[in-house]
């Protein structure tokens, strides 16, 4: 088809990992004190992985899976801000997509974060490069149902809009 090309488009972006005892809580690149983290095989920022979900998804690329496989032993630890990055440097390569904000909901009984959300919303614009007023970060519970609502998981939603600069 020969449709003009939005000037804008928008992505979501889901992740959920584990709660286990003696993880570093890091959410949005901000260390929470915490006696749970999130587990998986980079530093498990479950806020940042499904932001840079929803930025690759809104520029119509692949999921970070694709970049930075959990197979790969060499990106074990992975600081997740590099995956971020990643994800608005292809979004720009790849169209020339610009991030204008990104909404975040974190969904679990555990960690209690609603004390860090400004250092969570100034970290994540700084990795993204954008102002604060431009991350939204909110938190809710799973009202105590299955693994989440349980405090075993904890699981982000974000939605993000990218638009072409003129």
């Amino acid at each position: 088809m020969n449709q003009p090309q939005p000037a804008f488009r928008v992505g979501l972006g889901y992740d959920i990992h584990p709660l286990v005892a003696g993880r570093p809580c890091i959410l949005g690149g901000v260390r929470i004190p915490s006696d749970v983290g999130p587990d998986g095989h980079s530093d498990a920022d479950v806020v940042l992985h499904a932001v840079a979900d929803a930025i690759l998804g809104a520029a119509g690329l692949r999921d970070i899976g694709h970049y930075f496989p959990n197979t790969d032993a060499g990106i074990k630890g992975l600081d997740s801000a590099m995956i971020v990055r990643k994800a608005v440097a292809e979004a720009q390569a790849n169209g020339g997509w610009f991030v204008g904000n990104v909404d975040v909901v974190l969904i679990g009984e555990r960690p209690k974060v609603m004390a860090h959300v400004d250092a969570m919303k100034a970290s994540v614009a700084g990795i993204i490069g954008i102002a604060p007023s431009q991350v939204g970060i909110k938190a809710t519970t799973n009202e105590g149902m299955d693994s989440i609502g349980q405090g075993k998981a904890l699981a982000v939603q974000a939605i993000c809009l990218v638009f072409k600069a003129n």
